[in-house]
């Protein structure tokens, strides 16, 4: 009798190891919860109020037409150089997953945007979960949340655990 008791914990452990690592990852629109890509919206501020982690996502909307997101390295997100682009993001949706950890570095292509301040660098550390995003240094605007579909999931992932633990029993 203890073999399938065991099994039955086994199952579980794996799916709540699942389901935790479902709910610890956040969606982060840039620039919101007051801006957007654009270039009037204070970037470093932007990010010095978030924690990334991998498993994060980072959302880039804007207009196509205006702009786009290049993710660069240091020397070319420092100097607003262009050429060899990591990879080039021209949607007006544009989700970027944060993998590992490391710096990442944006910028905008458009002539003069970047110059105009339209640079991203993100943080992203080790960690296991990721925090609600903070509020925008603007103490009259409303904390940004990170999307709400890890927490749908996590719930739907609890539920469903819940039900194998109980037919394994």
């Amino acid at each position: 009798m203890a073999r399938p008791i065991s099994r039955a914990l086994a199952v579980a452990a794996v799916m709540a190891a699942a389901v935790f690592g479902m709910a610890s990852a956040a969606t982060y629109n840039v620039g919101e919860p007051s801006g957007s890509w654009d270039l009037r919206t204070n970037y470093g501020n932007w990010a010095a109020s978030k924690r990334f982690h991998p498993g994060d996502q980072i959302v880039f909307k804007y207009s196509p037409q205006a702009h786009d997101v290049l993710e660069v390295n240091k020397a070319a997100y420092d100097s607003c150089n262009t050429d060899n682009a990591i990879a080039t993001h021209t949607t007006g949706n544009d989700v970027i997953n944060l993998d590992a950890p490391g710096t990442r570095y944006f910028i905008c292509g458009f002539p003069s945007h970047c110059t105009g301040g339209m640079k991203l660098q993100i943080d992203v550390t080790a960690g296991a979960t990721s925090p609600a995003p903070a509020g925008a240094p603007n103490a009259n605007s409303p904390p940004a949340t990170p999307s709400s579909a890890p927490a749908t999931a996590a719930g739907f992932g609890l539920a469903a655990l819940m039900l194998a633990a109980g037919l394994m029993a």
